[in-house]
């Protein structure tokens, strides 16, 4: 198994580390795992070097979740050190977007660029779901925000299995986290490429955040996937994947 030995406890990744090519670092969102992003792990390996990690609490890896954003970008950047990577793009989706926005900002020099998905400046949560984690329920109506209205049966059996077998305190944690997450002061000052993706049926993040991530940042693109909802990633991966692709080849050649 792939660990990495951390200060905080090991570090669990998936990936082929020794792929060659350009460095991707994928960073999973609020109580996720890096198995959200097997899909890119799979078909992307043939034009870069793709590891996803589980962040600390989550999946495999020890320790416990942060209670900041900064805390996160701060052990991430430990892992992409520790990896030897140089100037890697992040990939984050939902808080793991937060995640990579803020070590872009803390890290610039550290940070070849950036792919945000379901992403925002801003990650206010509902108060309701906060109350219900605070006492120990994983609020059943999140799966309906997670997934858009053509999501496949077979994906939100295992979203529902996900959230069924959840830990309500990382999940607070997390959610937490990003609801005292604020970097829309910071976009007009991020150089780095950025791509933005979007699914078009997104109701935890919609587009109308991406929209105004891309206004804000001089360096930024979006792509918007139609019929995708917040885990466009695993609802039409073939499509996320040629997203990403078509950016990792533009950095290559730049």
């Amino acid at each position: 198994m792939p660990y990495l030995d951390l200060a905080e406890g090991r570090c669990f990744y998936s990936g082929n580390n020794n792929c060659g090519g350009m460095p991707v670092l994928f960073c999973h969102g609020s109580g996720g795992s890096h198995q959200h992003w097997l899909y890119q792990l799979q078909d992307l390996e043939n034009i870069c070097n793709p590891v996803a990690v589980d962040l600390p609490g989550h999946g495999r890896s020890e320790g416990a979740p942060a209670e900041s954003i900064d805390h996160y970008a701060a052990w991430l950047y430990q892992v992409s050190q520790t990896l030897g990577f140089k100037s890697p793009l992040l990939a984050g989706h939902s808080m793991g977007s937060a995640i990579a926005l803020t070590m872009g900002l803390r890290y610039s020099s550290a940070v070849g660029g950036l792919i945000l998905l379901g992403s925002g400046c801003r990650l206010r949560v509902l108060p309701d779901f906060l109350d219900n984690l605070k006492t120990g329920v994983v609020p059943a109506q999140l799966l309906d925000y997670l997934y858009g209205p053509d999501a496949p049966e077979a994906l939100l059996r295992m979203g529902r299995r996900e959230l069924e077998n959840a830990d309500p305190a990382v999940y607070y944690a997390d959610l937490n986290a990003c609801n005292n997450f604020d970097a829309t002061e910071d976009l007009p000052g991020i150089a780095l490429p950025t791509l933005i993706i979007c699914g078009s049926e997104d109701r935890l993040t919609p587009p109308k955040y991406s929209h105004f991530m891309k206004d804000k940042m001089p360096r930024s693109s979006l792509e918007i996937i139609p019929g995708a909802g917040h885990m466009a990633m695993l609802e039409q991966p073939d499509k996320v994947t040629r997203v990403i692709s078509r950016f990792i080849m533009d950095q290559n050649s730049s």
